[in-house]
């Protein structure tokens, strides 16, 4: 008895047909019936009725046909299985992250993930927040560590690593220095030290803004280079609350401006095993925290 013999006759089951059957096998149709006559000869019994218009099941073929589903089954779970188990031995992780975020050590996570799977080669890089959402939305990235503001991006799952509110941080030297809060009204009056579109930051500063545009005097790729600015008093710098510590921190109102940073991937699920294996350390590791 051959696994081909099993799935041919189930394909002649459920399609009662031959014709149709080899269709779905992609077997020209002399080859189909021939296996299922060997089939028959070895089991000693018809499993197919052929008299009729149609192809039926006999007693013993509808006997027989939930057995040879379950063998199929069988071998194709045992298939999946050694795929997984290969992925992890000889697979690919593609992996990337904002530029210079220091809130969560992805490093850590990804040395974590390569002691218990040494074999999977991790590739990473390093971009603003849009262009890793887009390349995890069309496959190029399979993990990714981004910023965003409001909901989470079309397409993908998220595991939230920080919620914060924007604030406005200025050097002791700035005219808001002794204030609490200010509104976006009084921030669009200001030349601003910022990071560029893109980020998750800008794009919380820019949803706050609704139609009117934020001016930006100053614009640097990382928040360090933010915070420097700021500090040398070139005006206010719009950071989330937990970058602002070297800085005075002042509340934005009317209305306040969030920004979310967190672990990223396709909602559908990564494609390969090694991504998967990814997602769940990452999941295990923020829960542990």
């Amino acid at each position: 008895m051959e696994l081909r013999q099993l799935e041919y006759f189930v394909a002649v089951a459920e399609e009662s047909s031959f014709t149709r059957a080899a269709e779905r096998v992609h077997v020209a149709q002399p080859g189909v019936s021939a296996q299922i006559r060997r089939l028959e000869r070895e089991l000693g019994h018809d499993l197919l009725d052929r008299s009729g218009r149609t192809v039926t099941l006999t007693e013993v073929g509808a006997a027989v046909l939930p057995l040879a589903r379950t063998a199929l089954a069988s071998v194709e779970a045992a298939r999946r299985t050694v795929e997984e188990m290969a992925g992890l031995v000889r697979g690919v992780v593609r992996v990337g992250m904002v530029v210079s975020c220091g809130i969560m050590d992805l490093p850590e996570l990804l040395s974590s993930f390569h002691s218990r799977h040494p074999g999977v080669e991790i590739t990473l890089v390093e971009a603003n927040s849009d262009a890793l959402i887009s390349s995890l939305v069309d496959g190029g990235l399979d993990f990714a560590l981004i910023g965003y503001a409001g909901a989470a991006p079309d397409g993908l799952a998220t595991l939230v690593l920080a919620d914060e509110p924007l604030v406005a941080a200025v050097a002791a030297s700035d005219p808001w220095c002794g204030r609490e809060s200010v509104s976006v009204a009084e921030l669009l009056e200001r030349g601003l030290i910022s990071l560029p579109p893109g980020t998750g930051l800008r794009g919380a500063l820019d949803e706050a803004c609704g139609a009117r545009r934020p001016r930006i005097a100053f614009e640097a790729s990382a928040p360090p280079m933010v915070i420097t600015l700021a500090r040398r008093g070139l005006g206010p710098a719009v950071l989330a609350s937990s970058m602002a510590e070297e800085l005075h921190a002042v509340r934005i109102t009317d209305p306040v401006p969030r920004s979310r940073l967190a672990f990223a991937w396709r909602a559908a699920g990564p494609r390969s095993p090694a991504a998967r294996a990814l997602v769940e350390l990452a999941k295990n590791q923020v829960t542990a925290q």
